[in-house]
């Protein structure tokens, strides 16, 4: 089976979300282009991490380029629900970010998890041995936006115990601050 790299130079809406109650949630990051739809699924601190360094890297954009996101966001939604039905492509395993400053523009790049370590010299490449990714090209604006949004989607999981900081089910959890004791929702 061959390589596929979905390519998104411009795309109308590139958001995280979820499927899911808070606890049993789905994690997906997706790009709409027309009539072309892609999902992948990931991990919720794998959203965490991209919301993270999408922020690193547009602080050191600044810093070596001076370029700066504009006052307006983009032009691609980066909010709302993810277009259903929702079928991931693949699982992701590595992510890559890259300042193009030729077209002033952040490459966000999602490849498939697979049973063998991916190097970093595969992370934007095209080479077939490659696994499957998911490429997307966002103004500095657009990454910025969907950098925090990301993380108000990370954030709407379940609270997290005011004690040892695990999440909170609704009817409480094992504590390992209380030695083992059940620490309830409301405590």
């Amino acid at each position: 089976m061959s390589r596929q790299v979905y390519i998104f130079r411009s795309p109308e809406r590139f958001l995280a979300g979820t499927i899911g109650q808070p606890g049993e949630r789905e994690f997906y990051v997706q790009a709409v282009e027309g009539t072309r739809v892609i999902s992948v699924a990931c991990e919720k601190q794998q959203v965490a991490i991209l919301a993270d360094r999408l922020g690193l890297l547009i602080a050191e954009v600044g810093k070596r380029f001076g370029a700066v996101p504009g006052e307006v966001g983009g032009k691609v939604q980066l909010e709302g629900t993810l277009a259903t039905p929702v079928d991931a492509e693949f699982r992701v395993g590595t992510m890559g970010l890259a300042w193009d400053g030729a077209g002033s523009q952040v490459i966000v790049e999602l490849l498939a998890l697979t049973d063998e370590e991916v190097g970093e010299d595969v992370v934007l490449e095209d080479r077939e041995d490659a696994p499957d990714a998911l490429r997307v090209f966002l103004t500095l604006a657009e990454a910025q936006d969907f950098a925090k949004h990301a993380q108000s989607v990370v954030a709407a999981g379940r609270p997290p115990c005011p004690l040892c900081g695990n999440p909170l089910d609704p009817s409480g959890h094992i504590c390992p601050r209380l030695n083992g004791y059940h620490r309830g929702a409301r405590a």
